[in-house]
């Protein structure tokens, strides 16, 4: 399913919440929607959602114009879209299974079908065996299994992750990410990733766009945006990738004047050596490593050039000249 979203724009009085954003998110992939705190990604995900109508501006599935459907249009449309939360949303009172069953009672489906369906998106999540178990019994992790069963109980075209990983551990995030992506390819949905954390986007998405302030600063295939970020939010977020599970490490509290990037094979290439010996430069190396962005290695090196700023320019030209994208600080 394909969405395109056309100059959308939502205020709630004077707070300008999404300006313009005009967007088109390609169908069986995932496509992540990044920003700080109140950069507009909530409301943008309910405008895509339909879970608020915009106040100007067009939003379409495939060929289907959906912001300006009638109410009961719209609760038919919004039973083939799942949706998971931060805080799973899941109901105390129910089991495991109970909870996956809520949205095909509430569509009066067959009860053994919703049976045989549910115990089978149990399997799909992992949690096969667990059908009886307490919802208050269950880890975090296991919690948010439960939800992407329930989210694709009615077997929807698209799926909306909000902040899906946000109150998980790391090592829970990175299994929850990877079933996230099976479960994408095995269904052929289209999902929509709403988050602030840089690793989620990194590690799960095909697609990224980037807010600030209600608008989108930028967009593109997430490979290319993690080798060749144009603004500076988009920059700050990458800084802030230095978990331990990249092999970036920061030896200098320094921050460097300069920022080199590299793709593919040049990550394997002696590149700094042959600039070294080519122009003379000396590279004061602040922080390096490496990491893995859809498959393809990215490397990344905050450093200093010297001795002076003619050789310096020198070896940013010759850099740049072997593949490699430097940024300087202003």
């Amino acid at each position: 399913m394909r969405i395109t979203l056309k100059n959308l724009k939502r205020d709630y009085g004077t707070l300008h919440a999404v300006q313009d954003v005009s967007l088109s998110i390609p169908s069986n992939r995932i496509y992540g929607i990044i920003g700080r705190s109140g950069a507009g990604k909530s409301t943008l995900v309910r405008l895509i959602s339909m879970l608020e109508k915009p106040d100007s501006g067009e939003v379409w599935y495939d060929d289907d114009r959906v912001d300006n459907l009638s109410k009961e249009e719209q609760i038919q449309r919004r039973r083939r879209i799942g949706m998971i939360f931060q805080n799973f949303n899941l109901f105390s009172s129910r089991n495991a299974l109970e909870n996956i069953a809520y949205p095909m009672e509430i569509c009066h489906m067959d009860k053994a079908y919703i049976r045989q369906r549910s115990e089978e998106l149990l399997k799909l999540v992992g949690l096969e065996g667990r059908e009886k178990a307490p919802i208050s019994t269950l880890s975090g992790g296991q919690k948010q299994r439960v939800a992407i069963a329930r989210a694709l109980a009615v077997k929807p075209d698209i799926l909306f992750c909000d902040e899906a990983t946000s109150a998980l551990d790391p090592q829970t995030t990175r299994a929850i990410l990877a079933l996230i992506k099976e479960i994408q390819k095995k269904m052929n949905l289209t999902v929509v990733m709403i988050t602030h954390q840089m690793e989620v986007v990194r590690d799960a998405c095909d697609y990224v766009a980037v807010l600030d302030s209600g608008r989108v600063v930028e967009e593109g295939a997430v490979s290319e945006v993690f080798a060749s970020p144009n603004s500076d939010v988009t920059k700050d977020f990458l800084s802030s990738v230095t978990s331990v599970r990249e092999s970036v490490v920061r030896w200098s509290d320094y921050p460097g004047h300069y920022t080199l990037r590299f793709r593919g094979n040049a990550t394997d290439s002696p590149v700094i050596s042959s600039v070294t010996r080519e122009t003379g430069a000396l590279f004061n190396i602040r922080a390096a490593g490496v990491q893995t962005v859809n498959g393809e290695d990215m490397g990344m090196m905050v450093l200093d050039i010297g001795p002076d700023e003619a050789t310096a320019a020198k070896a940013v030209k010759r850099l740049r000249e072997n593949g490699i994208i430097v940024e300087e600080e202003r």
